[in-house]
């Protein structure tokens, strides 16, 4: 069972990247399964993956190292996103170089990530934080792809050629349709087998 967090936010306080890191390292220790984000100036509850979307992720995974076995996904890996790295974000899974977060502890910069994945999951936030807060976050840091499994409307959405405000190129597939994540990542994407992991 998923708790509910509830933030009061004190009038003309700002809530910073050091107090939600170590807000954000206070809420794991209490609670485990408790991983927090803070994209678009405003905290918010990562939700616990179900079985379909740990296989999507699993899936994923060994696409890439076939592709290129010096590249990994990064499972939920924490970055500083935004402009200026003002945010935080915990991507589903992150693309880079083998060994490219070596030594940066729970938020990396990612300088060094391809692309960011995020599968959608059944709550309420999705909408608003998957589809909307995150391609612009993401999108702002400068991350090459994003690419978005949404088992909504199973459809991917490939966002690319980041402008610093806003991906330029979405390109939105259905499920059963192969799709190319563009370069750097330079992959072909069979989406047939995700019809298997959405409700």
């Amino acid at each position: 069972m998923q708790k509910e967090v509830v933030v009061s936010v004190v009038e003309d306080r700002v809530l910073t990247q050091d107090v939600f890191e170590d807000l954000a390292r206070h809420a794991i220790r209490a609670e485990e399964a408790l991983r927090l984000e803070f994209v678009n100036g405003k905290l918010g509850v990562k939700a616990v993956p179900d079985g379909d979307h740990g296989r999507i992720i699993e899936w994923l995974t060994r696409l890439c190292m076939q592709a290129d076995p010096n590249r990994w996904l990064y499972p939920e890996q924490g970055l500083r996103i935004e402009a200026y790295r003002k945010g935080n974000a915990r991507p589903d899974g992150s693309f880079a170089r083998s060994g490219a977060f070596a030594g940066q502890g729970e938020w990396a910069s990612p300088d060094d990530v391809l692309m960011v994945v995020e599968v959608t999951s059944y709550d309420e936030d999705t909408d608003r934080r998957d589809r909307v807060e995150k391609p612009r976050a993401y999108a702002e840091t400068g991350i090459p792809v994003y690419l978005l499994i949404d088992r909504d409307s199973c459809e991917v959405k490939v966002h690319s050629q980041p402008d610093g405000v806003r991906y330029e190129q979405v390109v939105t597939v259905p499920y059963g349709k192969t799709v190319t994540l563009p370069d750097p990542v330079g992959i072909e994407l069979d989406t047939e087998p995700l019809k298997n992991w959405t409700r």
